[in-house]
């Protein structure tokens, strides 16, 4: 637990210094009685029951590779992360970030279990934007810490990963300082990991400032992303029992919620092969079978009904799928009964086709090393380390 002693934070924070104008030694600053373990850091120390990780991404235009990577990639890193811990809640959320005078200069994705609707909300971005270099990193960050609705309980391993190319502008009137978010980040025990993509000497300094104040790790990968996809003989099989199992999905609720649960089974049907592998594989790994999906999020009935959070009695007619909605209580029972049996056959199936993919993705990534150094592989290691 070494990365939660800060007695070199202040002479590393200085160093910023040196390499970006704006930053002034009357700036808040970080001291040796602020770097002692506070009691909600030692409560990282609990098993965790629930990991949270947030994105900060750069979404300008230097980073259109990284991006097209991470979207290939997120199911796989969530089930990385799952893999790790199969009894943990797994909430991912996403700050995308660019700078004042683009389209946008925050835009969050709040921390879900529902990685379909994060997943769909990174589909969206594209890389566009910056140009002057320097991007509104303090804002994304403070965004990260202070507005994302993280879980305050002993037992929530807490993460950001920052991810881009460009050091902060430290010059805009009204930010809020890298530094003085970090001191909250550590209040909240949220571990801050960065992430660079390229070689800039002046955000390596700065990366590795933050990383050291966050208490996180710091990696360097290349521009691109280096997000490696590895294809195995399994996939198409996967996929095709992924489609069979969207038609088990049975979406209530209203009709917002109900067209938002068949995007996602569209969205899935849309995935290349290995993604969609990466998604049934988080869906199915979950150690307790009611908490198996095929879709995240709310709204589909039939996995509601096996995890016991509703109950087909209480369901109004006019909150089921135009289908439905005709049967009488016994007939709608028989027929979510055979989708609930459908479903646990083909996830039993899948589970032991996932199996076989992980041993050719495990054999493939030891003997080649290709992709070692992407986004995905070293998001996967930290990820790993942090929540045993």
């Amino acid at each position: 637990m070494n990365r939660w002693i800060l007695a070199s934070g202040l002479a590393t924070a200085l160093m910023v210094s040196m390499v970006r104008p704006g930053w002034s030694s009357d700036q808040p600053q970080v001291t040796v009685d602020e770097a002692r373990t506070s009691a909600k850091t030692q409560a990282l120390l609990a098993p965790a029951a629930r990991v949270e990780v947030a994105f900060v991404l750069d979404t300008t235009g230097s980073m259109g590779g990284l991006i097209d990577g991470a979207k290939r990639r997120i199911w796989g890193i969530a089930d990385e992360i799952r893999k790790a811990n199969p009894s943990a809640e797994i909430r991912i959320g996403l700050v995308a970030y660019r700078d004042r005078g683009d389209v946008y200069i925050t835009e969050k994705t709040d921390l879900s279990t529902d990685i379909h609707a994060v997943y769909g909300k990174l589909l969206d971005h594209r890389a566009q934007g910056g140009g002057d270099r320097p991007e509104s990193v303090n804002e994304a960050l403070a965004v990260a810490v202070n507005g994302l609705t993280w879980t305050k309980a002993a037992d929530t391993r807490r993460i950001v990963f920052l991810v881009g190319d460009a050091p902060p502008h430290m010059d805009y009137p009204q930010d809020v300082p890298f530094a003085d978010t970090l001191k909250i980040a550590e209040r909240e025990g949220i571990v801050v990991d960065t992430v660079q993509a390229g070689d800039a000497a002046d955000t390596e300094t700065i990366w590795r400032t933050i990383a050291q104040l966050g208490h996180g790790d710091y990696v360097k990968i290349p521009q691109t992303g280096g997000v490696v996809t590895i294809k195995t003989p399994f996939d198409q099989e996967i996929l095709e029992l992924q489609l069979k199992l969207n038609r088990t999905v049975v979406p209530y609720g209203d009709q917002r919620r109900q067209a938002m649960v068949k995007a996602k089974t569209e969205m899935a049907a849309k995935a290349a092969p290995a993604a969609a592998s990466d998604m049934a594989s988080y869906n199915v790994r979950a150690k307790a079978p009611e908490a198996r999906t095929v879709v995240t999020g709310e709204g589909d009935l039939v996995a509601d009904v096996i995890a016991g959070r509703a109950k087909l009695e209480g369901v109004k007619k006019d909150d089921l799928p135009p289908e439905l909605q005709g049967l009488s209580q016994d007939k709608l029972t028989a027929a979510i009964t055979a989708k609930s049996s459908e479903r646990s056959a083909l996830q039993t199936e899948l589970a032991r086709l996932v199996a076989k993919r992980d041993a050719v993705v495990a054999a493939e990534k030891a003997k080649t090393g290709e992709g070692r150094d992407g986004f995905d592989r070293v998001v996967e290691e930290i990820v790993r380390k942090q929540i045993m």
